[in-house]
């Protein structure tokens, strides 16, 4: 039997920081998406496009595609020859701690895990070697509230709702 557990526990909202998300957003050039998919229908294609359209270098990490989006797709982030300033996964949590080994190896800035994309291991391997970890939240969507024309609009609130009236 083992006995509790002596790290503090894991508290997920330290890795969503809208500071730090705004930091990573102005300050990244090149974003390694891991798990881009080909599909057009997939979320990751979708978010991989709308970062091309807006500017970033998008390099897609996915073994099995020779080319995504125009871009030759790598089959790691250990095989990408290129400086990468943010690492968004779009993988199973359980791949995470991996994952962000690899973000620590190549020298990444950030490591962006998309919703659902929640794996404590793998957020204190980033940090252990100094990336910066943003978790639970979508690249796409807080660069439209941030960036995008939803900050035009006024829409930086930090919640996003199609409940009229407001939140409750």
């Amino acid at each position: 039997m083992t006995g509790p557990s002596t790290s503090p526990p894991f508290d997920l909202a330290r890795y969503q920081d809208r500071l730090t998300i705004q930091r990573v957003l102005h300050n990244a050039k090149n974003v390694a998406v891991v798990g881009l998919s080909a599909n057009e229908l997939r979320a990751s294609h979708f978010v991989g496009y709308y970062l091309k359209r807006h500017g970033y270098r998008v390099i897609p990490v996915n073994p099995r595609e020779p080319r995504i989006l125009g871009e030759k797709s790598f089959a790691s982030l250990l095989d990408v020859p290129e400086p990468i300033d943010v690492v968004n996964a779009f993988r199973a949590p359980d791949a995470l701690p991996a994952i962000a080994a690899d973000a620590v190896k190549i020298g990444a800035r950030a490591l962006w895990c998309q919703f659902g994309v929640i794996n404590e291991e793998g957020a204190r391997t980033a940090e252990a070697g100094g990336v910066t970890v943003i978790m639970d939240r979508c690249i796409k969507v807080e660069h439209a509230r941030y960036i995008g024309r939803m900050h035009w609009l006024g829409f930086n609130t930090q919640r996003i709702t199609s409940v009229r009236g407001g939140l409750q």
